[in-house]
């Protein structure tokens, strides 16, 4: 099978054949007429990730977000850059097809990046009102100990919470990635939270000084609002994880394989 091949399957099962016509979801390296030998799905084609699928002898990374470090993967500026240079060349050398998909699965039937986050979580049957993707209720824990079964689930190391790790807590939304920065509506999750009546927001990426500083004053002030952050990478790689599941019936028996990009901190 081609390229093209994998991607049309995905899209038509994703999105019904929809395709945008302006969309970041392109090709980072090689081509639609490449035969596949395997497949690596990622949430970013780091160079580890490459060297990993190259180690199995996979020739098609899907990635959901940049390889090149900004959000179009724009070349212009990086011709010369020692570190562009060396991920090509790696890249090249053992013809590696990249392709980002990234739009299209935020945009699918149902949101393939959360469909990911709550199979791992195993809060599929939990969203409020049986429908809302943003909002959840969970049986009532405590702030904190909600923060220790994210960082078991997600494998992480350090978590960030702003508000009362003793506070009660039953009224969960979710934000992953930028989303929790309000998808061009700073106010956006602030909003959420009220309108929801949420007593905890869990984040993505943040902004000190928007949902970070409302759930801060709001908990100074003696109410129940709390917020967890894990990151971009941790709230997002699960789609990816879950992406490897769907689309191996999709490829003919193809291999693919989920390589986890894991967090790029190292923490001290």
């Amino acid at each position: 099978m081609k390229v093209q091949g994998v991607i049309d399957r995905i899209l038509l099962d994703c999105c019904g054949g929809r395709k945008l016509e302006q969309t970041c979801d392109v090709f980072a390296s090689g081509n639609e007429d490449m035969e596949v030998t395997g497949i690596v799905t990622t949430f970013m084609a780091t160079v580890d990730v490459i060297r990993e699928a190259i180690a199995i002898g996979a020739n098609l990374i899907i990635t959901h977000e940049p390889t090149y470090y900004t959000g179009m993967d724009t070349l212009d500026w990086l011709q010369k850059d020692p570190v562009y240079l060396a991920k090509k060349k790696l890249i090249e050398e053992h013809g590696i097809a990249i392709w980002r998909f990234h739009d299209h699965m935020h945009l699918a039937d149902t949101d393939r990046i959360y469909d990911g986050l709550l199979k791992e979580l195993e809060w599929e049957d939990k969203k409020l009102d049986g429908k809302d993707s943003w909002g959840y209720q969970i049986e009532e824990t405590t702030v904190g100990a909600l923060a220790g079964f994210l960082k078991q689930r997600l494998g992480m190391e350090v978590i960030q919470i702003v508000g009362n790790p003793e506070a009660a807590c039953a009224r969960i939304g979710i934000l992953v990635g930028g989303g929790s920065l309000g998808l061009g509506r700073e106010q956006m999750p602030m909003e959420l939270m009220q309108e929801k009546d949420l007593d905890v927001m869990i984040c993505g990426d943040i902004t000190e000084w928007t949902l970070c500083a409302y759930v801060n004053d709001a908990s100074m002030l003696g109410m129940n609002k709390a917020m967890i952050v894990i990151g971009h990478e941790r709230s997002e790689e699960w789609g990816m994880k879950y992406m490897a599941e769907w689309l191996k019936p999709l490829v003919g028996g193809l291999p693919v394989t989920f390589v986890d990009a894991k967090e790029p901190f190292i923490y001290l």
